[in-house]
């Protein structure tokens, strides 16, 4: 199966969403449906989150504008999303061994957001994520000034809030991602 293709996308959303109930209780399928199918830049984005290992699922309804919120739901921190620093200003700043990019670039070329630290949390809240892996999330202005950025993991039945150095990357670090339809 070809993602790219909307109805492929469709499809593919529409079976996670029924395997998956617990995530978006409240939430018909009719709906989503319908708002993605008249929005074909948000199907290309939630093309790419699933090219990228992904696996975007509805997660809720933006309680302030009112649209379907699809963020990743797979087990790990998607693996096409990985080994990337924190920004452009952390990959210009490294002298040597530079990854091939960066989340906050990657991000923006998909047409998605990086999670905010309590969007990281409230996904965890809808099972168990990166126990294997750790996710970039978006940092505070005040701490990126300074060199740092955030990333979040869970280990040992409990969600964790880390810093490193932006400019870092590692092979189980990626981002995950949210999209409003």
């Amino acid at each position: 199966m070809e993602i790219a293709k909307p109805e492929n996308i469709v499809r593919l959303l529409q079976e996670r969403f029924a395997k998956h109930p617990n995530r978006h209780p409240g939430i018909k399928w009719d709906l989503v449906q319908a708002k993605l199918l008249s929005l074909p830049e948000k199907l290309h984005a939630l093309s790419e989150m699933e090219r990228t290992g992904g696996e975007p699922d509805v997660v809720a309804i933006d309680p302030v504008i009112g649209h379907f919120m699809f963020v990743d739901c797979a087990a790990e921190s998607p693996i096409g999303r990985r080994s990337l620093c924190f920004d452009r200003a952390a990959l210009d700043a490294r002298k040597a061994n530079k990854p091939a990019g960066s989340a906050d670039e990657t991000a923006t070329a998909m047409g998605v957001e990086i999670l905010t630290e309590q969007q990281y949390h409230n996904l965890q809240q809808q099972g168990e994520f990166d126990l294997k892996t750790s996710s970039w999330v978006a940092t505070p202005p005040n701490i990126r000034k300074l060199g740092g950025a955030l990333f979040c993991d869970r280990r040992f039945g409990q969600v964790f809030t880390y810093h490193n150095g932006a400019e870092s990357y590692y092979a189980a670090r990626g981002f995950r991602a949210r999209l409003l339809v």
